[in-house]
This record gives C-alpha cells, sequence and structure tokens, in this order.
C-alpha cells in the first residue's frame, strides 16, 4: 500500500526482533478493516500477527497519524495462556503527551476478541509531529520470550489557537505600544529632550557595543576558570589520589556503566572498582584458564526436569557424579543434586559468554546466604552448577503460595515471610562487606530450600527466564526498572544503598506473594514517578511495620536510608515480636 498523500510525513513503524514459537495457539494482533479506513481512508484489515505467523508487509508498513485521530484501536486474541507487557512514550511532552492505554501495562492476553485504545492527546502548545514509541511483549507461562514488538510512528500535532487568541495570550500592547503611540512618543521626546534626539543606527551601535562587551567578560572569565582547573588538575596528579574512567563491557545488571578506579598513586597502591566484577576490554576472558580449577567432564552430570525456560536458557534439576570432593557432605561416586544452568542453540557466543561471567560474579563467596557456583562444563555449550535448594526460585515459589512441594496448599505466615527476609539481610551484609553491590536484588534471584534456608544467587539468564521483569528503555539495554532506586534509573549510581532500595521492593514482593510491583505503571515513566514522591501502597496484607521499613527504604536521597544491619535489627524484633503471639 502506498500513501502518496501522505509520503512528506516520516513515520517509522520498527520491529525489534520477533521469536515467535510453535506453541504459541492462534495468536492474532491486527486492525480491522473499519480501523484502518478510520485512519488511513482505506478500506483494508492490517494483521501484525495472524494465526501465529508475524506479517512483515504489515509490520513495515508506515503509518501516519493525523491531528483529528486521538486514539488508534488495536485487537487481539489467543487460545493459549499469554502474558504480556506493554510501555507507551512520547518523545516531546511539550506537544504530546505520553500516550495512555486504557488497559493494564501488565496481564494476559484474552482468549476472545477483544479491543484496546491507545490514547494520543496533544496539548496543544504548539504544531509537528511527534515521535511515538509503543513497546508490546508476549510471553508464555513458562517465561519463553516469544515475541518483542517496537512500534514507533509519528503523531501529527496542531497549535491550539485558544493559546494564541484566547486566555494563554500575552497583553501585547502593554509590552509593545501600537505604531501611532511610538511615533507620538518620539515627536514629543524630540521636542521636549534637553540632550536631543536619539536615533536608531545610534541606539544599535550601542547596543553591539555592549554585547561585545559583555562577551568579552564571558570569554575571559571562562580562560580564568580553565586555567585554575588545569593547575588544580596538575597538583592533584602530582600529589593526591588519581581517579580515572575507564569503558567496560555488560555488568552484572546487563547494561553498560563506566568502573571508576580510583589509585592511591605510586607503584603500590591497591585499585578498587565500585562495582565487583567489572569487566575490562578489549581483552577477552578465557575461561578455560579462569575457571580452570572447577572445570569438570560432561558426562559426570545427569539432566533432569526442566525448571526453567527461556529462549536462549534452561534451569535443570540434576545430578553431579561427586569426585575428589572435598566437603563432608558428598563422597565420592555418590551422587548430589544440583541445578544446572545452560543455554540452549539458539544462544550467541555473546550470550553464552554472558552466563559464564555472570555465573562466575558470587564465586569464591562463603556464606550460608549466598548461592555460588560450584562446577562448570565447557565442552560445547557452556553449563554451570550450582547446590540444589528443594523449593527452587523464589519467585516461582511465592506464586505457588506453598509451605513445600506437592499438593499441600497452604499459606505461608506472615513469620515465615519476615524470616526470609532477614535472611536476605544476611546475605546483603556479607555482600556489603565483601565491597561488592548486587545491582539486581530480586525474588526472582533467590532460591530456598524445604527448611526455608535462602540463598541469595547471581542474574545470569534473569533477563531471559524472567522477560516481563526487565524493560528496554529504548536502548537497547534490558533492565530490572521496577526494583531500580532512582538514583540508578537516573544517573546510572549504584552502591549499597541503591540495593536497599531493591530489597524494599523484594520485601514488597514478600508480603503479596510474588506480584509484580508498579504493575499499572509505564516503565517509561517509572524515573519521573518516583522523582515526583509516588511510592508503592501498603498491601492490604502488609503489616504496618514492615511497610514502614519499605517507605524508609524508598528515601529519595541514597543516605537517607537504612543500612542493610540497622534492617536486620528490626526485622529481627518483628520475628521476635509475632512469635509471642503464636
Amino acid at each position: 500500500m502506498k500513501m502518496k498523500s501522505y509520503h512528506r510525513m516520516w513515520i517509522i513503524f520498527g520491529i525489534l526482533p520477533v521469536f515467535l514459537e510453535t506453541t504459541l495457539s492462534n495468536m492474532n494482533f491486527y486492525m480491522t478493516g473499519e480501523e484502518v479506513k478510520r485512519v488511513l481512508g482505506l478500506p483494508a484489515e492490517l494483521f501484525y500477527v495472524r494465526e501465529d505467523e508475524v506479517r512483515e508487509a504489515a509490520l513495515e508498513f508506515n503509518m501516519p497519524v493525523r491531528a483529528e485521530i486521538k486514539q488508534l484501536y488495536f485487537f487481539w486474541y489467543t487460545d493459549s495462556q499469554v502474558y504480556y507487557s506493554m510501555s507507551l512514550k512520547s518523545e516531546n511532552q511539550y506537544l504530546l503527551r505520553h500516550p495512555t492505554v486504557n488497559i493494564t501495562y501488565d496481564g494476559e492476553v484474552p482468549k476472545v476478541e477483544t479491543v484496546f485504545a491507545v490514547s494520543l492527546d496533544c496539548t496543544g502548545n504548539g504544531a509537528g509531529e511527534v515521535g511515538v514509541l509503543m513497546q508490546v511483549n508476549l510471553t508464555l507461562h513458562s517465561a519463553v520470550n516469544l515475541t518483542v514488538l517496537n512500534f514507533k510512528r509519528r503523531k501529527h500535532c496542531l497549535r491550539d489557537k485558544s493559546r494564541v487568541e484566547g486566555t494563554y495570550r500575552p497583553d501585547l500592547e502593554s509590552i509593545i505600544p501600537p505604531p501611532d503611540k511610538i511615533a507620538n512618543a518620539s515627536v514629543a521626546y524630540t521636542e521636549n529632550s534637553d540632550i536631543g534626539a536619539v536615533t536608531s543606527t545610534s541606539m544599535f551601535y550601542i547596543a553591539v557595543g555592549i554585547v561585545c562587551g559583555i562577551i568579552l567578560m564571558l570569554v575571559m572569565l571562562v580562560a580564568f576558570v580553565h586555567v585554575k582547573s588545569m593547575r588544580a588538575s596538575d597538583q592533584d596528579q602530582s600529589n593526591g589520589p588519581q581517579v580515572t574512567t575507564i569503558p567496560s563491557g555488560h555488568n552484572a545488571a546487563g547494561y553498560t556503566k563506566p568502573t571508576l578506579i580510583i589509585s592511591n598513586g605510586g607503584p603500590n597502591g591497591k585499585a578498587y572498582t565500585s562495582l565487583y566484577h567489572e569487566h575490562q576490554k578489549p581483552e577477552p576472558v578465557d575461561y578455560h584458564i579462569k575457571l580452570a580449577d572447577i572445570i569438570i567432564e560432561e558426562n559426570r552430570l545427569s539432566l533432569g526436569d526442566v525448571l526453567l525456560e527461556g529462549t536462549f536458557g534452561r534451569v535443570y534439576r540434576g545430578k553431579l557424579i561427586m569426585s575428589n570432593s572435598s566437603t563432608e557432605e558428598y563422597q565420592d561416586g555418590t551422587d548430589a543434586e544440583v541445578f544446572i544452568k545452560a543455554v540452549t542453540d539458539q544462544a550467541s557466543e555473546e550470550q553464552k559468554n554472558l552466563l559464564l561471567r555472570e555465573s562466575c560474579m558470587l564465586r569464591g563467596l562463603s556464606h550460608k546466604n549466598i548461592l555460588s557456583i560450584m562446577n562448570v562444563c565447557l565442552e560445547g555449550k557452556p553449563i554451570v552448577i550450582f547446590p540444589y535448594m528443594n523449593l527452587g526460585n523464589l519467585k516461582q515459589f511465592l506464586r505457588n503460595g506453598r509451605i513445600g512441594p506437592g499438593d499441600t496448599h497452604q499459606s505461608i505466615s506472615t513469620r515465615d515471610l519476615v524470616q526470609l527476609s532477614i535472611q536476605i539481610t544476611h546475605g546483603m551484609m556479607y555482600l556489603g562487606k565483601r565491597k561488592i553491590v548486587h545491582r539486581d536484588l530480586a525474588a526472582r534471584n533467590c532460591v530456598i530450600d524445604e527448611d526455608y534456608n535462602l540463598k541469595i544467587t547471581d542474574n545470569a539468564l534473569a533477563r531471559d527466564l524472567f522477560p516481563g521483569d526487565y524493560h528496554c528503555l529504548g536502548d537497547n539495554e534490558n533492565r530490572p526498572v521496577k526494583w531500580m532506586a532512582i538514583e540508578s534509573l537516573i544517573d546510572r549510581r549504584f552502591s549499597t544503598a541503591s540495593d536497599v532500595w531493591s530489597f524494599a521492593v523484594l520485601l514488597w514482593e514478600l508480603v503479596t506473594l510474588g506480584q509484580t510491583p508498579y504493575i499499572d505503571l509505564d516503565p517509561f515513566e517509572m524515573a519521573s514517578y518516583l522523582k515526583s514522591g509516588y511510592r508503592m501502597a501498603q498491601p492490604p496484607s502488609c503489616p504496618d511495620e514492615l511497610f514502614s521499613l519499605m517507605a524508609c527504604c524508598w528515601a529519595l536521597m541514597p543516605q537517607d536510608r537504612p543500612k542493610f544491619t540497622q534492617l536486620c535489627a528490626a526485622l529481627t524484633d518483628f520475628h521476635r515480636a509475632l512469635g509471642i503471639y503464636i
């Protein structure tokens, strides 16, 4: 289809890489013929996904949105259980407010044909075209990322005349008199002035002279400040500590941030990185050398059930034949229950390296509430082995709402939830002593056993196994937006204080049994909402004591948030008080 009348309107309708599995049954996502005719004037249906098949021609079609079109209507349905998440953004809020949708931003695709509307509301402040981004993610219940759609369009907005001719128009006459008044004033001034008339030409030269003088003063001021800062820098390099910013690759949270290295000066000074295990390029890591002491043969592994599955990775329950065991728990030749993380055939080399890199983030740590790597296999596709925890992933366990495996349906008590949170503070206190910032503390990155022993894990494969918890804000970096502190969202600053913020969101996950935080908030709006003071409300089942702790952890300034030691003490006291009444 060609739209000659709109060929000068630059509209982009882009699609990210689409991964559509055959297990998604009869998925349809489209605009009806009536809707296309209303928007474009053409009687034709426009299918983006039709019976599981992505229609590339429809996706690549550049569709303009005229000024009089206030809403776009999309129809969708599926025969299977498919979950979605979406986000919307306006590139110019002065001309177009952020788009809204009349359904929740997270939920399940309906089983019957349903319509939802995207509202495009121009402000009337001016005329122009505004880019609009709508991202839709479709996932199965098993967390397989089937489709990621990025819709980019241009909405044409017009100036609201009332803002010029009505109440928004300034009283121009009070600022600039009419020409006849200006002329009369000039004559009166010429006749009555003792110093004579000042011509417009002389006024022009006076104004130019003043402007040139101001510019000269500014140039001299900038030069003075620059020279002074250069001298101070030279003095710091010769006497004080040196600060260098070195570009690094993807860090533990999955997005790029410079590594700050502070050197004490001199050949014997120790280097300290602000974030643990930052990787410096261009030197690639040779994992055969780095992990030589924990590499095992693949024939010692036996894969069991798939516990979690994504597009590029899987987590299995398996068995490991112990050999040369240094622990008293196992003897040589015995089988040990283990978690096994592995990549799929679709994984790229970068994703394979990411699995190894992030799995090694907590390597070498020894604490009862930290789950560290046991072994790796590097024969073919990389395989990473971790100690087994019977109840598995904490997020899944909370959503099941069970005390143990099987058919025992019993609500988790508040006292048990508090005990889990205390264990998390113990693990985070240990990481703090080791100068480690986790950056992705959440229920999905914790595991537990049948005795409610909890361990904090790394975030390897988390973005693939829980795609609904990560959002791309237009820069191709998936981030745990709804768990991140405000300074991390805006300035990419991470610290123990930002982990405290994430801990409060995790605490909210505990008391709501794994619900999604900020479920009605657009990820693109998170930073502005948090900056304006918006926080999640107290859940119905949450005691006042726990919500008070959450509120303290969500303080705007990092220095105003409690330490993990203080949180541990407060939670321990509350746990003890709960025990009195049980």
